[in-house]
């Protein structure tokens, strides 16, 4: 999917988040979008995932392969999201939240749930319910789920939030070996984050 923004701008109340923002994100290309804490990255990407309206201008998402637009109510099924200010459902165990999240989006050809686990490190607390798990556990079970997701976008807000050097490198080891040929995103202002990305986006430069 490619998603290009034309004089587009954020606003909540007065203050302007970002304004006069033209830019493509194209299918297959890695993008960082950096800035200081508070300066509008992560409003960016909620726009980017179709979840926050824009104030002005326009943002289309179009198929890559075809160039066809693609309907407002469909776009949630080609974007994967992770980001600290989406919870888990700590009441299901990894095994269950994952089911639950299959049935919006499927997994990527040839992986099961018990894969999954394993090649996150958490296969011996797939059967335990999320609210018992550390901040670090909960951070890969949302990376599971975002990156896992059959989806043509990856969206990524402070990916390695709550890692440890494991969790990071296992992080980029997802990136390598699940995300080549999609649309990734990065919002963060640490480097260990994004330094993949061959795109970089300063959101003060749309202030």
């Amino acid at each position: 999917m490619t998603i290009s923004l034309s004089d587009t701008g954020k606003r909540f109340n007065r203050d302007w988040i970002f304004r006069h923002f033209t830019y493509n994100f194209d299918h297959g290309q890695s993008y960082a979008i950096t800035g200081p804490n508070g300066s509008g990255k992560s409003t960016l990407l909620q726009v980017l995932s179709s979840s926050l309206a824009i104030s002005e201008g326009k943002i289309t998402f179009k198929n890559a392969a075809s160039s066809d637009t693609i309907n407002d109510e469909k776009v949630f099924k080609q974007i994967a999201l992770a980001a600290p200010y989406l919870e888990v459902i700590e009441e299901m165990t990894f095994s269950e939240f994952m089911q639950f999240h299959i049935a919006f989006k499927p997994l990527l050809p040839g992986l099961t749930i018990p894969q999954i686990a394993e090649i996150i490190g958490l296969q011996k607390a797939v059967n335990k319910q999320i609210r018992y798990y550390s901040s670090g556990m909960k951070q890969r079970v949302k990376l599971a789920q975002c990156i896992f997701s059959d989806t043509s976008t990856v969206l990524l807000d402070e990916p390695c939030t709550n890692l440890d050097a494991d969790g990071i490198a296992l992080y980029h080891s997802l990136i390598q070996n699940y995300c080549t040929n999609r649309l990734v995103v990065v919002s963060s202002n640490d480097k260990v984050e994004y330094d993949f990305c061959r795109n970089t986006v300063s959101i003060l430069d749309y202030k």
